[in-house]
């Protein structure tokens, strides 16, 4: 049987019943990473209506299995370590889908907790890896410099007056929706185009605005079968495409700094689903920078490659536009503690479900959650429905 047909066979067999943030989130200097997963954890399974006692599958990255499932209490029979940076947790959502399947599992709990913030401690790496020998040396040190480097090359070929533009309205629009969402980081922050132009620099060509937060938080994920899902506290939200891979580990390894693997992933999971690109209502992506966003919109095939100013321009994707983009705020103005994929999935869940109180959009049946790893490397896509 074709790939695609044995991908369509498991759409919607498995489905999202919980997810939740830590109790706190921001700044969080009393906890660490380990009382994040676990708070998540426990509040995800408190949102599904399922015991700890149930859980039988544990996923995380950053922290392993081995620590996360000792710390809450849990005896998994199927774990899943797989990290390829902030994708890491949408792609655990198609390893769940498929172990569940399989029957490895029934209940699935996707875990991160990371003290992004309060633990500044200068990274230590390995000094074999390739990043460290060849691009270290010149200057190359830190995800804000690497992307930079990117999306100057997005600049040249084309134009750095539209580029600029497009950051300008990914960061403006991304913080009004920031401004609707109580636990935003910048909830009481708006800001205007030109506190963006006039913000300080960090790495040419981005300024302040256009790099994530750095905060503290956790987040999780509970998945069961479809079936299972009928007698869960808040019904299901069904996973109907999943898709996965990566290109690349160094920015200079990248095939094309002005593509991601996104234009594999994007295209899998529509399939997968049975939908296409104006089918969705909302869609989430990871925007550890500006940049991200641009060139993942283009990537993902919502619009063609250099179209992405047009595609964003006058304040589309902000709150009254015609493309929800980011509601919770993103990475960018809600929270980023170093990894922060799982985030796009709890927002397009509590979407679905019509959870989001201010920021709710009027229809939302259909969301893609969209994680990016690495230096621009990794990507996970999701596609998810209101059951």
């Amino acid at each position: 049987m074709p790939v695609m047909d044995r991908l369509k066979a498991i759409s919607g067999t498995a489905a999202i019943v919980g997810v939740a943030e830590a109790d706190e989130i921001g700044r969080v200097p009393d906890k660490g990473p380990l009382e994040l997963h676990a708070e998540a954890g426990r509040n995800a399974l408190a949102d599904a209506g399922i015991d700890k006692s149930e859980v039988d599958g544990v996923f995380t990255a950053g922290y392993s299995t081995f620590d996360t499932a000792e710390y809450m209490g849990i005896t998994p029979h199927f774990t899943d370590s797989t990290s390829v940076g902030g994708s890491s947790f949408v792609i655990h959502i198609a390893h769940a889908m498929a172990a569940i399947q399989a029957g490895y599992c029934e209940v699935a709990l996707i875990t991160h907790g990371e003290s992004g913030r309060s633990n500044r401690a200068r990274a230590s790496g390995n000094p074999g890896l390739a990043g460290a020998q060849y691009e270290a040396p010149y200057g190359i040190m830190g995800a804000p410099i690497g992307y930079s480097m990117a999306c100057r090359r997005y600049m040249h070929q084309y134009g750095e007056d539209r580029t600029r533009e497009a950051m300008a309205n990914i960061a403006i629009s991304t913080r009004k929706w920031a401004n609707k969402n109580p636990r935003a980081f910048f909830y009481d922050t708006p800001m205007t185009f030109d506190e963006y132009h006039d913000s300080r620099w960090v790495s040419w060509p981005f300024h302040l605005p256009d790099c994530c937060l750095v905060t503290d938080a956790g987040a999780a994920i509970v998945i069961t079968s479809a079936e299972r899902a009928k007698s869960t506290k808040k019904g299901a939200v069904r996973i109907l495409g999943v898709a996965e891979g990566h290109d690349h580990s160094v920015l200079h390894q990248m095939p094309d700094l002005t593509r991601t693997w996104g234009r594999h992933t994007g295209p899998q999971a529509l399939e997968m689903a049975g939908i296409t690109h104006s089918d969705l209502d909302l869609a989430m992506i990871y925007d550890s920078f500006t940049y991200t966003v641009l060139v993942t919109l283009e990537s993902l095939g919502f619009c063609k490659p250099g179209e992405g100013a047009d595609f964003v321009a006058n304040q589309r994707t902000a709150p009254g536009g015609d493309f929800p983009l980011n509601t919770s705020g993103g990475g960018l103005s809600y929270t980023h503690p170093g990894m922060y994929g799982i985030f796009t999935v709890v927002e397009a869940v509590r979407q679905l479900r019509g959870e989001t109180g201010e920021r709710q959009l009027d229809e939302c049946k259909l969301a893609m959650a969209h994680g990016t790893g690495g230096t621009l490397s990794s990507t996970g896509t999701v596609i998810l429905a209101r059951d």
